[in-house]
């Protein structure tokens, strides 16, 4: 709750003002913030925000009727309410929810992943971490938004800008002392991430994607740098990746106010990984906090990259105060992350693995992952999204291809795109790699499934990725309800087998 003359303070000290009209009464009382006329309320403020296919000025009647006391709009419209003129209605729309809901972030302990790879995992990590320690937490990522009282699926990683200060708001309702957000460059390039002020900030690492998007890694560089010159609160503190070539300018830039994490022992690292074991259920390993004596953690994970994640999830918490003996309980219990290398170990001593690796890095980190610990073959199924970085679907071939024994070639979100042209750009991948293992193209994502799990023999892996929790398949506009996880084990009721 706040009043009009709040946001219009607020809105005023970031130059976002053009114009105030029909002012008659400043102290006006604003509980909520939508940009859907639908979802209006009395006495809420309405965002006519201009999209691609509608503009919401057109909707503003509707809003009013619905009970929207104050509209900010890009013009002026012909209605008789109080309307905050701006240029830019969707990059203001977050400091204006900011004010309304009485800046939230500024209210809790508000925790960014940003990077290519492992926000997801990171975030889980994290919040295990800060639990164990006492705190009670939010969690907003690519999986789920948990508000400490309730999870919701997550309809995309980083929401609208009025839906992301509405959760912080609600979890500080509800005792939430620190909130986990994965913060996608999208987010902060497109204003979702307005109005928010992280106390903590990890990077991960920076690989080609959404270069569709950002059309070079510079451009995608510069996005994710962004969070950390305009996101943060005055006394933040970061952890960030010093293998990474990228995570290395940001601690050029930032070093003082970061903690170095890795695993390069030719490197100096704060948080530094002394010696690891893994097998295909756990992973066990011995990390250093600066000079301190070393700690052994043992995780029910596997994966060089978990290494990785375990570490920025260390480094970021061991900064802002948790004790080390602390944060090893807290990445012990941690419970298993959807879709992230989510693991079935069948009686049959066949193993399935669902991961929601969609690029050529993060096939290969799981593929790579695997093939340290597994005693058989590693069947890979996997398609590519439509609509997205065409570049990637030969590399994910070449990657499967150096990888994997066996490839099935399967689809993915096809969206508008037909998926047997984005299976042929797969294989012509496969295609150019010497001595290429056998593949087969399945376009049905479900038979491809259950093919790849009754020619494995014990001790082989099975590993669908590319959409990990997803409960849908977009195909031509329309859902299909379909998930990795669910094909896998109805696949093991059907033949008699039970997993753990």
């Amino acid at each position: 709750m706040s009043t009009l003359q709040l946001v219009l303070k607020a809105l005023k000290e970031k130059n976002l003002l053009k114009e105030a009209r029909n002012i008659s009464n400043p102290s006006l009382v604003l509980w909520d913030v939508f940009n859907k006329s639908h979802q209006c309320e009395e006495n809420s403020l309405f965002c006519c925000i201009p999209g691609e296919k509608h503009d919401g000025h057109s909707f503003a009647s509707d809003a009013v009727q619905r009970g929207a006391a104050v509209l900010l709009c890009q013009h002026a419209l012909p209605l008789q309410v109080p309307q905050i003129i701006v240029e830019n209605s969707r990059w203001a729309m977050g400091f204006a929810a900011a004010a309304v809901y009485g800046f939230p972030s500024k209210q809790v302990s508000l925790y960014g992943i940003t990077g290519t790879n492992g926000k997801t995992t990171s975030s889980y990590m994290i919040r295990s971490i800060l639990e164990e320690a006492g705190e009670k937490c939010g969690l907003m990522g690519t999986i789920v938004y948990a508000d400490g009282e309730k999870e919701q699926e997550a309809d995309r990683t980083t929401p609208e800008s009025c839906d992301v200060q509405r959760l912080i708001a609600r979890m500080k309702r509800n005792g939430c002392t620190s909130v986990i957000m994965e913060a996608s460059s999208h987010g902060a390039n497109q204003g979702r991430l307005n109005g928010c002020l992280f106390q903590g900030m990890v990077f991960t690492n920076l690989t080609p994607e959404h270069l569709d998007y950002h059309k070079d890694m510079e451009h995608y560089f510069e996005a994710k740098k962004k969070l950390f010159e305009e996101y943060v609160s005055e006394n933040w503190c970061g952890a960030v990746n010093s293998d990474d070539e990228y995570g290395r300018r940001l601690l050029r830039i930032y070093g003082k106010k970061c903690l170095s994490f890795g695993l390069d022992s030719t490197r100096h690292h704060d948080v530094q990984l002394q010696n690891f074991y893994m097998t295909l259920s756990e992973l066990s390993m011995k990390v250093q906090f600066f000079n301190s004596d070393p700690i052994d953690i043992t995780l029910p994970l596997t994966g060089r990259f978990n290494i990785y994640n375990a570490l920025g999830a260390m480094a970021i918490c061991y900064k802002m105060g948790v004790a080390p003996l602390v944060i090893k309980k807290g990445l012990e219990s941690m419970p298993q992350v959807p879709g992230r290398l989510e693991k079935y170990f069948f009686e049959n001593e066949v193993c399935g693995v669902v991961d929601y690796a969609h690029t050529p890095d993060a096939l290969e980190n799981v593929l790579s992952a695997l093939r340290e610990v597994c005693h058989g073959k590693i069947i890979s199924v996997f398609g590519h999204g439509g609509e997205r970085y065409q570049a990637n679907r030969p590399l994910l071939g070449q990657v499967a291809a150096r990888l994997a024994d066996i490839i099935i070639v399967t689809m993915d979100n096809s969206r508008s795109e037909d998926p047997a042209k984005i299976a042929e750009a797969i294989e012509q991948g496969i295609a150019s790699v010497v001595e290429a293992p056998p593949h087969y193209r399945i376009l049905d994502r479900n038979e491809a499934v259950r093919t790849a799990l009754s020619m494995a023999k014990p001790g082989d892996v099975v590993v669908v990725t590319g959409k990990g929790p997803e409960r849908f398949i977009v195909m031509d506009n329309n859902k299909i309800e379909y998930n990795d996880s669910h094909a896998i084990q109805q696949w093991a009721l059907d033949v008699g087998l039970r997993w753990r």
